[in-house]
């Protein structure tokens, strides 16, 4: 993957990991239309390049993702009252398809949120394998103070990490969450001072990236829907994964190397 940089996105690769910037720091790396098609451009790109083991996705300082574009909803609310409601419908369906891109995305990921994560920047955070937060990050779930609910994901994987009771307080008053109290709650894995937040995350994605690609994907693909699922799924859709990587050159060559080097003590 060669180091790209886009208008609204820059996408590097160092040393297996892609490093995914949302670069709009003037309005704080908000989402708009343009960036939101090239985030699920970048992703497929990172889905499909052997090359990339793990990806971290992080904000041109001073912020994370500060959520949806404002100005794109006050032009989405002028286009004549017919059409608002299937157009918002329309704009659904795109942001659903980046998240559940990142979501699904068949290599670990890591949010490493540098500053504040508000609405739909939340809820890129939350879809990503981990979180780690810079000391000066902040999360909040504020669609309910602009009088919408949680569109991005939010209402599906915030009660994953904190509970259902919780989820519900964080998102009913759309209220700030600094960074100890969101680890404190399971809302992220670590927090640590803000010059360590690359560092810390790009590593993390470095170990996690270092095992058999095929059984990192099906390892990850079965766990995001155990929660749907009942222990019979779960069993029989490992079955048929665990089938799939006694096939892997990687499961083979491992094997190889156990014996050889028993057969070296003997």
């Amino acid at each position: 993957m060669a180091d790209t940089a886009a208008a609204n996105l820059l996408l590097e690769l160092r040393e297996g990991v892609a490093l995914l910037t949302l670069n709009r720091p003037s309005v704080r790396n908000a989402m708009d239309d343009a960036l939101r098609s090239e985030l699920l451009a970048a992703i497929a790109g990172v889905a499909h390049d052997p090359a990339v083991r793990a990806l971290v996705v992080t904000g041109s300082p001073p912020a994370f993702c500060a959520g949806g574009d404002v100005r794109g909803m006050r032009e989405r609310l002028q286009v004549p009252p017919g059409q608002v409601a299937f157009n918002g419908w329309n704009r659904m369906q795109r942001i659903h398809e980046a998240v559940a891109a990142l979501h699904e995305l068949p290599k670990p990921t890591i949010a490493a949120v540098n500053g504040p994560a508000s609405g739909l920047g939340c809820d890129l955070a939350l879809c990503c394998d981990f979180i780690v937060a810079s000391e000066a990050a902040t999360f909040a779930m504020s669609y309910v103070l602009r009088g919408l609910i949680p569109d991005g994901g939010g209402m599906y994987f915030l009660p994953r990490r904190v509970g259902l009771a919780r989820a519900k307080d964080l998102i009913f008053s759309g209220r700030t969450v600094a960074a100890a109290e969101a680890q404190a709650i399971g809302m992220v894995e670590r927090v640590c001072a803000p010059e360590q937040l690359l560092p810390q995350a790009l590593a993390w994605a470095g170990e996690l990236g270092r095992g058999s690609p095929a059984a990192l994907a099906l390892a990850k693909s079965i766990m995001n829907q155990s929660f749907e699922q009942t222990m019979d799924d779960v069993f029989a859709r490992g079955s048929q994964a665990q089938a799939i990587c006694y096939t892997t050159d990687e499961h083979r060559q491992s094997v190889a190397a156990f014996l050889d080097k028993s057969r070296a003590k003997t």
